[in-house]
């Protein structure tokens, strides 16, 4: 800021206004352009004057077109201005002024805008250069040279187009030993080769340049120089030629003449290595000039590392930059970075050693460079890192030890961890390169592995996969490289799996973890796939299919199968079951077809045939040999998979295709089908696939083709699974079917087949019998049961026959024929199928009955119609068969309705082999004598007659049944237990009951009577209950109870006396022939058994003791009051109503009760246990108790009516009673069958009888 005006007071009063201008700052002190000029080329002008004159100048020139308007009068004050401030560049020394004069010059230049001034400023200082001896003087010229191509970039142009000898000039300063001087030439020269118009300095001179600048960083000694220098020689390093010159620069014997020719110069020049200059300047310890080395180097090497990085690595570059990336300089590590990046192109630096002397030091410096923010730098260094691992020799390894493994390995997690999906990359880069068998340690660290894995495998699971745009772009990448890395793992995994040496591979000492062993490798490997690179890739490629990212994916899932051959069974039923087979043969069409994509192509075909061969060897293919038949299937897959490239909407056409040469293809596509639909993935819907299966088969019986047993099978198959929701086939499709199946084993058929043939009536006739019997032969249908209750077959399954038997019960005779044609264990398997089927259905239905029992009839007359000697072995192979499943027929029925003539001959066959057969031959009898007690018990009342008829004209059954009547008395009544056939002595007794009970009657004819030791039955039921079996216990007292209801009068038993002494007391004479020591040991053995508390021998017991009552009560009346009030009566009773509110209100337990009430004559005894019930009764709800207890209930409280009572329990019995009258009444029940052990029985004979008479009673 001045106040005083710029002008020189001598000579201003000559110049015009016209030169003077106001300056717009300060107090607006006048500058004279004229009196600036005289300043500066007055030598007794002081240079504070002067600075002042000039910093005028420069307030004029930051105004606007004020300098311009001025100096525009005429172009000679302008020059003579410029001219003058040039020559103050020689002649004043104050380096102020010398900045101040260069600054005006600069901004003057920039004002005017004029080429013409340039080029004269250009010559003058051409001029004043070419005076030798102001070359020292000419320093500041050449500092405003520089900062005005700094300015004005075109001056760079105009000197080295029209001022060529200025350039030279210049360069040729480089020989002046001063080295401010050097300086300011290496910015001038920095300034031309920055620019453009490097392309028009001429060779020779460029040369020059170059060596000059070698030769002038080789002998820099300032600071500054060195800077300059190196910034010119990164410059000149752009050009391939000048490296070429640089890295082969020679002493010459030009140079020599040169040096001898040069005054200025004191220096010699001598042959310079650029490596070693380099080296020197990496040792200097200047990080500002180790970044410039640094990339010199790079500079040098981006050219061709092939051929100079030989040089630097010989010079021991790599070992110094390895020493710098110690830094924390972000610029320096990128530079360091991407030279070692390009010197480990060349080999000579693995064979030098360099990666092993360096890699400890790049991991210390990449863990500290993962934690900076700067994502270029953390890219570069893990691409160096990448770098080295990929390009390893493998004789040399970087981490021979544990911890330099787990030093790696963190680093790799760390990148690949990065939030920069542009670093995660690569990282995962380099942790594909690591995943080799080179790189790991000894031991090998599995569960480092797993870790990158895992980390690899988190980062494909964020949402920027799915999206788009720059980060969907990227995200992709990552995505690629990812399943590169997770490739090479498996590959790892796989070498590993096959060398002894690395298979275990434990970590000693404490480090060892449970884990950290290849088996663990591979399950991860198998769950990464499964639950992050399905999903993800499938995804990703929803929109936009990658055939690079699809062909890595199916790449890792074929190397699945022989990394986890135990988990591949899961693994493969769970992609064929989401659709892989489909997926890939989808994108092989989309993608391969034309020849593209030969990778993918053969990548999608090794996939398929691997999961198909792992399917494959699961399935029941139907073949002579499985081996065979999968061998036969993959030859197949593995001709046609590469050519098919069909997509899945168009099978339909080619498996109609006729000609010859598609036949291979059409198996192949039966294959596919056939896999994919087996395990749930369907590929086309049903009715396309089975029309398509369907017109394949045509088109190949019409050329009369053979199918393949494996394309047999699949074809099979296809057609059994899809005919559902197929409408029926014409006559010809059938006969091509049937003629296929004609050449089909049909051995272990699917079950689906077996609906296929029986949905089709013309199938099922030719065919149902040979399915049948393939199924039953495979032991997949449940067996019958055996006496321990124990299936003997898979009962656990779901019955297929089942199934078909409710929609297609003309399988049944069938199933009957099979019985007795087939061998044991499948005649075994069809009663089990009927048996269940007949469980299930709970009834035999007319029509089923109908089905059955014809069939059955036929069966037994053709068995029976056999020859003696071949009798015994019929029995136990066949008719045990048939009478098991009579047996079901007769128990399951309905209606017993009216026996017709088809009944009464399977009864008369049964009877008349009954007869016929021994005691001993237990698995014949059981069934028999069951059928037959069923014929009898479920017949209608005026039918029985017919069946008794039957069957009491046939001695031999009565002699069986005495026979074995024998056997139970002997052995009951010992203290050996019973043998195994008690249930057919149980059931002897049972048929013995009903036909004493129909003769009575009836009144029908008896041919053969049967004898009852009466004395021994009795001492069973009292002494040797524990011989005997709850079913044959159960039995004996309905055999006693059935004697006393016919006053053991019947011509059907010849009962003995029960140890009756003569003569006959009057008492015993009343009671025989049971007597009353008979009738007290009867009484005792009832009241044992009703303390035992079982479920039906409870209500056997209470019947017998009802029928033991009626008959003392036609005897002896007197008698029955006596029995009833015995103190033994109220102790059982009272048990009884104690045990539990179920025994409380158990049928058995009400009507004992009832029965001691009604014979107590008035007795008020039992009020307490009357009370005792109906409380019960009220806890429990009148509406939840069961049909016989309300019906028991009820007769127990009309029976206390008649009894003097309580008020208070006459009120609770009276409005018990009435509710009890107003439930609904109970459901009419048919004759309900109960399977005990191996014996069937009716329910109603072993239940409480409710009836108020007994069946004298009745008969009177």
């Amino acid at each position: 800021m001045w106040t005083v005006d710029i002008t020189l007071e001598k000579v201003h009063l000559r110049h015009h206004p016209r030169w003077s201008a106001r300056a717009p700052r300060g107090l607006g002190a006048t500058v004279c352009v004229a009196c600036v000029i005289e300043m500066m080329d007055r030598q007794d002008v002081s240079a504070v004057r002067r600075s002042v004159a000039l910093t005028g100048v420069g307030e004029l020139l930051k105004t606007a077109g004020v300098m311009r308007e001025i100096l525009d009068q005429d172009e000679r004050v302008c020059l003579h201005l410029t001219s003058s401030l040039l020559k103050l560049l020689q002649s004043v020394g104050e380096p102020a002024i010398l900045e101040q004069a260069m600054q005006v010059l600069v901004e003057l230049l920039l004002e005017m805008k004029k080429e013409k001034l340039v080029e004269c400023v250009l010559l003058e200082l051409q001029t004043q250069l070419c005076e030798q001896a102001a070359v020292r003087r000419f320093l500041p010229s050449l500092t405003f040279l520089g900062k005005l191509m700094d300015v004005i970039p075109d001056v760079a142009l105009v000197l080295t187009t029209v001022h060529s000898c200025l350039l030279e000039a210049v360069c040729a300063c480089l020989l002046n030993p001063d080295e401010d001087l050097k300086t300011a030439v290496c910015y001038v020269l920095r300034g031309v080769w920055a620019s453009d118009a490097v392309q028009s300095v001429s060779h020779t001179l460029r040369e020059r340049v170059c060596v000059l600048s070698l030769q002038t960083l080789t002998h820099a000694s300032s600071h500054q120089l060195t800077i300059n220098s190196l910034g010119l020689l990164l410059l000149l390093l752009r050009s391939s030629e000048n490296v070429s010159l640089l890295m082969n620069q020679t002493h010459s014997e030009k140079e020599e003449d040169e040096e001898e020719e040069s005054q200025c110069t004191q220096i010699t020049l001598q042959h310079c290595s650029l490596p070693l200059i380099l080296k020197k300047l990496l040792l200097s310890g200047d990080e500002s000039l180790q970044v410039v080395s640094v990339q010199c180097v790079s500079a040098v090497l981006v050219h061709s590392p092939s051929q100079y990085c030989a040089p630097f690595i010989q010079a021991d570059i790599p070992e110094f930059l390895f020493e710098c990336v110690s830094s924390r300089r972000e610029v320096m590590l990128w530079c360091v970075y991407g030279c070692l990046l390009l010197l480990c192109e060349d080999s000579v630096f693995f064979t030098h050693c360099h990666s092993v002397y360096g890699i400890e030091s790049l991991l210390r410096s990449l863990k500290a460079v993962l934690k900076l923010s700067n994502v270029e730098v953390q890219t570069q260094g893990l691409r160096l890192l990448t770098a080295i691992l990929d390009r390893q020799p493998v004789g040399v390894r970087l981490f021979p030890t544990g911890p330099g493994f787990v030093g790696v390995a963190e680093v790799v997690v760390g990148g690949v961890a990065s939030s920069c999906l542009q670093v995660a990359t690569q990282g995962t880069c380099a942790a594909t390169a690591l995943l080799r068998i080179h790189h790991q340690s000894s031991p090998v660290h599995y569960s480092e592995l797993k870790r990158i894995v895992e980390t690899v495998a988190a980062r494909c699971t964020e949402r920027c996969f799915y999206g788009s745009g720059v980060q969907s772009s990227e995200a992709r990448v990552f995505l690629i490289q990812a399943l590169v890395c997770i490739q090479e793992a498996c590959r790892l995994a796989e070498v590993c799996v096959n060398e002894d040496s690395v298979r275990e591979s434990p970590c000693p000492g404490p480090d060892r973890q449970s884990g950290d062993t290849v088996q663990s490798l591979c399950v991860q490997l198998l769950q990464c796939c499964d639950s992050v690179f399905i999903p993800t890739v499938t995804r990703v490629c929803e929109r936009r299919p990658s055939p690079q990212v699809l062909q890595l994916l199916f790449s890792i899932l074929s190397l699945q199968f022989s990394l986890s051959p135990a988990l591949m069974s899961t693994f493969a039923n769970k992609l064929a079951s989401s659709g892989f087979i489909r997926l890939a043969v989808e994108y092989q069409a989309v993608l391969c077809s034309g020849n593209r994509h030969a990778s993918l192509n053969s990548a999608c075909c090794d996939f398929l045939l691997k999961l198909c061969t792992c399917l494959l060897s699961q399935s029941d293919l139907v073949t002579s040999n499985h081996q065979q038949g999968v061998e036969e299937v993959m030859g197949v897959l593995q001709e046609c998979l590469p050519t098919l490239c069909c997509r899945v909407c168009d099978w339909p056409l080619l498996l109609s295709d006729a000609r010859a040469a598609c036949q291979n293809t059409q198996y192949c596509l039966l294959h596919l089908m056939y896999l994919s639909l087996v395990h749930g993935d369907r590929v086309l819907d049903e009715v396309t696939v089975f029309f398509s299966v369907v017109r394949c088969v045509c088109v190949l019986q019409d050329q009369c083709v053979p199918l393949p047993p494996s394309a047999l099978h699949s074809t099979l198959y296809l057609l059994a699974a899809t005919h559902h929701s197929s409408p029926h086939l014409d006559q010809t499709a059938i006969n091509s079917i049937s003629r296929i199946l004609s050449s089909s084993p049909l051995s272990s058929p699917h079950p689906s087949l077996l609906r296929f043939i029986f949905h089709y009536p013309e199938l099922a006739e030719r065919f149902g019998a040979r399915v049948l019997v393939g199924w039953l032969e495979g032991g997949s249908e449940p067996g019958l049961t055996g006496e321990d209750g124990v299936s003997r077959g898979h009962s656990e399954q779901k019955s297929v026959l089942l199934e078909l038997l409710e929609t297609n019960p003309t399988i049944a005779p069938t199933l009957l024929k099979i019985m007795c044609d087939a061998e044991g264990a499948v005649a075994e398997r069809a009663v089990g199928v009927l048996q269940r089927y007949l469980e299930a259905e709970q009834h035999c239905s007319p029509s089923l009955s109908a089905l059955l029992r014809p069939a059955l009839l036929q069966l037994l007359q053709k068995t029976t119609c056999d020859g003696s000697d071949s009798s015994t072995t019929r029995v136990s192979g066949c008719v045990c068969v048939v009478l098991e499943v009579l047996c079901m027929v007769q128990s399951q029925a309905s209606d017993p309705g009216d026996m017709d003539s088809t009944d009464v001959r399977l009864l008369y066959h049964v009877s008349s082999l009954v007869g016929k057969m021994k005691c001993s031959n237990t698995e014949y009898l059981l069934p028999a004598l069951n059928y037959i007690y069923f014929c009898l018990t479920t017949s209608s009342p005026h039918t029985t007659d017919r069946a008794l008829s039957v069957l009491l004209c046939n001695t031999g059954v009565m002699e069986v049944l005495q026979t074995l009547l024998n056997v139970f008395q002997s052995s009951s009544s010992s203290l050996t237990p019973l043998s195994p056939s008690t249930p057919l002595l149980s059931c002897s007794l049972l048929l013995l009951s009903s036909i004493i009970t129909h003769q009575h009657t009836h009144s029908t004819q008896v041919q053969k009577s049967v004898c009852l030791d009466l004395e021994r039955i009795v001492r069973t039921l009292t002494f040797f209950r524990s011989n005997t079996d709850s079913l044959g216990l159960m039995c004996s007292v309905q055999l006693v109870q059935t004697m006393l209801d016919v006053d053991f009068s019947s011509a059907v038993v010849c009962v003995s006396e029960c140890g009756l002494q003569r003569p006959l007391t009057p008492l015993d004479g009343a009671l025989y022939p049971l007597g009353y020591s008979g009738t007290a040991c009867l009484l005792s053995a009832l009241q044992s058994l009703l303390l035992q508390k079982q479920g039906m021998l409870l209500s056997v017991s209470v019947n017998c003791l009802r029928s033991l009552l009626g008959f003392l009560h036609r005897r002896r009346p007197a008698l029955v009051q006596h029995v009833v009030c015995q103190p033994w009566n109220r102790f059982l009773l009272y048990s009884l109503l104690s045990s539990g509110e179920s025994l409380t209100l158990h049928p058995a337990t009400l009507s004992l009760l009832t029965l001691l009430v009604r014979w107590s004559e008035g007795e008020i005894q039992w009020e307490s246990d009357v009370s005792w019930v109906c409380e019960a009764a009220e806890r429990r709800g009148l509406q939840e108790l069961g049909e016989d207890t309300t019906h028991t209930l009820k007769l127990l409280l009309t029976e206390c009516r008649a009894f003097f009572l309580s008020e208070h329990l006459k009120q609770t019995t009276d409005a018990l009673l009435d509710t009890l009258c107003h439930l609904p009444p109970p459901e009419t029940r048919t004759n309900t069958v109960v399977r005990v052990g191996v014996v069937y029985i009716r329910a109603a004979d072993f239940s409480v009888n409710t009836q108020d008479h007994n069946i004298s009673g009745a008969l009177s």
